[in-house]
């Protein structure tokens, strides 16, 4: 078990004991920012951790020592510690989580919720499951995309380091013999001639436009144009979609299996998701389902949600185990995830081996054939 060492407990001494901090305590602490959440893999052990301390009878205050006892990082010792030290005054353990600002809402209420239907650690392990697979889609989707970003920047390095020092060399020799040039060696010429006219100039804008997006990046248009760009994209696009909406469906598994109601599920899932579309799309089905209306027909208004999803969904609301075919659900969308980030690897490798083969070759070609006719020249 990570992070966790098994050593004798040492007593913790009370509230009413600790003195008051003097400034220089105070400056010698780290600074931190109480609004920044724990990543996922932090959650992840912490979660199936204090599931399997738990279910070795240990208690919380116990298991929280534990854990904090195996942190390596100051920043994150004193978040457990300021957690333990909510416990240990008499919060529980959803209450101490919130409290920290480390994290959300949905997770504050699902363990409020095992805490009170005495099935904590059930509620801890799907919340590593969650978590799990959370970073699993993450990996999933990095790896197709890795490989395949490290070649067009390849690429884009290869072009402009040729256009900006290996073409300009060969158009000096070019003008001292004075020979009239292919006209693909004229547009090549001229374009590296641009290139390094207008360069910098095309530098900075792309670092505006960067600097511009990223400082709007929390706003809600930013948000929207976004997503619907990559949802635009052939291929991409769905491999995102599928991957959004399996996520999705695990937070709603999670949620409805801790005994939420599926309206204040969907008012935690809508704070979750970062996905506009179905963000907007929960919106107003929260409207529908308060109205009484059934949850698969407000889904049906949307065409992110997918026609297969729609009628599962609505069986296991006939059926009231909405739980299950959400796992079910979000169980596919993974499997077609993992499928189709294999299929891209597998399709676009050897694309863009060829596409930075033809743009190197064809620099290569346009600059060495002015060079075999100045030699048919001088031997003839």
């Amino acid at each position: 078990m990570s992070g966790i060492k098994i050593n004798t407990i040492r007593s913790k001494k009370s509230p009413s004991s600790k003195k008051t901090a003097s400034l220089e305590d105070i400056l010698n602490k780290d600074i931190s920012f109480s609004s920044i959440k724990w990543n996922d893999a932090k959650k992840e052990l912490l979660y199936s951790e204090l599931a399997i301390l738990l279910k070795s009878g240990m208690d919380v205050r116990m298991s929280l020592e534990l854990i904090q006892e195996g942190q390596k990082k100051d920043r994150d010792k004193q978040t457990l510690q300021s957690i333990l030290d909510d416990v240990i005054t008499g919060a529980s353990l959803s209450q101490a989580l919130l409290n920290s600002n480390k994290f959300t809402d949905y997770e504050h209420f699902s363990i409020k919720i095992g805490e009170e239907t005495g099935k904590l650690d059930e509620v801890l392990e799907n919340l590593a499951s969650f978590y799990k697979k959370r970073i699993q889609q993450r990996r999933q989707v990095i790896n197709a995309l890795a490989y395949p970003v490290i070649v067009l920047f390849i690429a884009f390095g290869v072009t402009l380091f040729m256009m900006y020092v290996v073409v300009p060399m060969f158009a000096d020799i070019f003008k001292r013999f004075g020979s009239d040039l292919p006209p693909i060696t004229k547009f090549i010429i001229g374009f590296s001639e641009g290139i390094i006219t207008y360069f910098p100039w095309i530098f900075f804008v792309i670092i505006s436009i960067s600097i511009g997006l990223f400082t709007q990046r929390k706003m809600i248009w930013y948000k929207k144009s976004k997503d619907l760009v990559i949802a635009g994209i052939p291929f991409f696009g769905e491999l995102f979609r599928k991957n959004q909406l399996s996520q999705f469906c695990n937070v709603m598994s999670l949620l409805i299996g801790a005994k939420i109601h599926l309206l204040q599920a969907l008012e935690l899932a809508e704070k979750i998701t970062d996905f506009y579309p179905v963000k907007s799309a929960i919106t107003s089905i929260k409207k529908d389902v308060l109205q009484g209306k059934p949850f698969h027909k407000s889904l049906s208004k949307f065409p992110v949600f997918d026609n297969k999803m729609i009628s599962l969904l609505k069986v296991g609301e006939e059926v009231n185990q909405l739980e299950k075919f959400f796992n079910k659900i979000a169980e596919q969308y993974n499997d077609e995830v993992e499928h189709k980030t294999s299929v891209l690897g597998n399709f676009v490798e050897p694309i863009l081996l060829i596409f930075l083969g033809i743009v190197v070759g064809t620099i290569l070609v346009a600059m060495y054939l002015p060079m075999f006719k100045l030699s048919a020249t001088f031997s003839g």
